[in-house]
């Protein structure tokens, strides 16, 4: 038996017949700034929370293309939010506040209101959160991916057999959160003590793997399978409905952090002290660059991502590439993110990269009529918006 449901009957009814741009759009984001402390969290936590700077950038990107932006923390504001600000569609870089499933929060409360939203749907931003988990199903793809072990107490790491170096990091967390010169350990006693720090401060499963001593790359991507004919800009696409980035090579020899790209690394301005050797595009072979390309997305189809993800590779001492992890909700910060480090590298404007992100989603969703550019985006005598602000401070 079915019950009369007045949000998704009445409240976005009327949205469902009104989906051509211009878009009020609702920016979903965590602040930095809004992040509290507690007395016994590691020393990077809220390091994936977003700065006001990546909140602007986005925002007027969105607005330079005529839609109306209105800013929404994602925590439990954000109900009512929604429901008051009545989008057409999200932009979500929210990383969520709590849980080992949090990248999938907004994503999850945007399909109960049945809200269009950009990036990868709630199953994907879950098990890519997990590092663990991504890497098994990885493995059952026949994907290459480090050895690796998950310890949840220090009794488990007493009965297992290693080969060392080892590199060790928090299972569920991004941004090179957990990730320090501490990282790589080279005996059990080591490894005990990384264990027992990673499990003491971050309350979750600790990944082990063997160390991968090779060059580190990422490699970015827009875009989704399928015909790209449709599509706002098609011609940026392949045949097979994707736009690839020039790969970034992260030279940590002489940073902050030698052989390791963690959070302090990450966390530095491109030309600071200590910060990485950003190269991009990066010196490799061809062969190379293909395996890495054809890598990535084999590991994006394999957890269904969506519109836009980065995954991250490190060569082994065979001298081949091996999947680390996949970032469904890569930064966009215009100045030090790895992805916008790349699309400048190529000359694609900040605009264009967020905009594209946006009509991916849009098309997915069916906002958008199949019937050319100017035909159905036509914003010439859109009026200035204000970025607004809705939610708890």
């Amino acid at each position: 038996m079915q019950t009369y449901n007045p949000i998704r009957e009445n409240h976005w009814a009327h949205l469902k017949n009104n989906r051509k741009p211009p878009w009020r759009i609702a920016l979903i984001a965590n602040l930095a700034e809004n992040f509290i402390r507690a007395a016994d969290d590691p020393p990077d936590a809220g390091a994936e929370f977003d700065q006001w700077l990546t909140i602007n950038a986005i925002a007027s990107a969105l607005e330079a293309d005529g839609h109306f932006v209105h800013l929404l923390y994602g925590d439990s504001s954000l109900p009512e939010a929604l429901i008051n600000v009545r989008p057409h569609i999200c932009f979500n870089i929210a990383e969520g506040v709590r849980g080992d499933g949090r990248e999938a929060q907004v994503p999850a409360l945007c399909e109960i209101l049945d809200i269009p939203y950009t990036g990868s749907q709630v199953v994907a931003n879950a098990i890519s959160l997990n590092k663990t988990m991504t890497k098994r199903i990885w493995q059952q793809c026949g994907l290459p991916t480090a050895p690796y072990y998950e310890f949840s107490s220090l009794e488990d790491v007493a009965h297992a057999e290693f080969r060392f170096p080892l590199f060790a990091k928090p299972a569920r967390e991004g941004t090179g959160m957990g990730i320090d010169a501490g990282a790589i350990v080279n005996s059990h006693q080591e490894l005990a003590e990384r264990v027992g720090w990673l499990l003491h401060y971050y309350n979750q499963p600790a990944l082990v793997e063997e160390y991968l001593p090779g060059r580190e790359f990422t490699v970015g991507f827009i875009g989704n399978p399928g015909n790209p004919m449709y599509r706002f800009r098609p011609d940026i696409y392949d045949a097979d409905g994707y736009h690839w980035f020039p790969i970034l090579e992260i030279d940590t020899l002489s940073s902050v952090s030698p052989l390791i790209y963690g959070h302090e690394a990450k966390s530095l301005n491109l030309d600071e002290s200590g910060a990485p050797r950003y190269l991009c595009p990066t010196d490799i072979p061809r062969t190379l660059r293909s395996r890495l390309i054809d890598l990535t997305r084999q590991a994006a189809e394999a957890l269904d991502v969506k519109d836009v993800s980065r995954v991250d590779f490190r060569i082994g001492i065979d001298g081949e590439p091996y999947l680390m992890e996949i970032n469904t909700l890569p930064g966009l910060n215009p100045s030090v993110s790895d992805l916008c480090i790349m699309a400048s590298a190529e000359g694609m404007s900040y605009e264009v990269l967020i905009t594209e992100i946006l009509y991916l989603a849009a098309e997915r969703n069916g906002m958008l009529a199949h019937s050319g550019k100017t035909a159905w985006y036509n914003m010439a005598s859109a009026q200035a918006n204000k970025f607004t602000y809705i939610g708890n401070n």
